[in-house]
């Protein structure tokens, strides 16, 4: 990933998806422990060792740290082109490639247009954020009219 916040125009993460994925991580982490704690205290007719609870407690951390994931997604605009990053992969898209930005009625989440109706999600802007995804939208797709409109791309939107 190049550069620093500095090297970006507008930088957007969504704001209420992380909240619930830390606290569901958390959750499930915790449940998973206690289980893995609680399996020797009594007697229900099968041998359960060690190895037994720490693979309980570690199958938590997994899916815990699955679930991490949905906190990652990020959309950086600026002299470079668009960034964006969901819950895999990072990707980066120069202004010659980018059509535009939309949220379709619906959505959960906002998408980058590109040549020939393809598109790629934008996790980062969701529709469970409501006001701030539509500022989030404004000011993305103010520094999108100002990259294509000053040329970096050689045509008009």
């Amino acid at each position: 990933m190049s550069g620093d916040r500095g090297d970006w125009d507008v930088e957007v993460r969504p704001h209420r998806t992380p909240i619930f994925a830390y606290g569901a991580a958390a959750l499930i982490l915790a449940a998973h422990v206690a289980v893995g704690l609680l399996l020797k205290v009594g007697s229900t007719g099968v041998y359960f060792r060690t190895a037994d609870q720490v693979a309980i407690a570690m199958l938590g951390a997994v899916i815990a740290g699955f679930v991490c994931l949905f906190a990652r997604p990020r959309l950086r605009a600026g002299a470079a082109g668009v960034a964006v990053r969901n819950l895999f992969g990072y990707r980066l898209f120069p202004w010659s490639e980018v059509v535009g930005v939309s949220f379709h009625p619906g959505a959960r989440w906002a998408r980058l247009d590109l040549p020939d109706d393809e598109y790629v999600a934008v996790m980062a802007i969701q529709a469970v954020d409501k006001a701030r995804a539509v500022e989030s939208m404004d000011e993305v797709r103010a520094v999108l009219a100002r990259y294509q409109v000053n040329g970096v791309d050689g045509r008009r939107p």
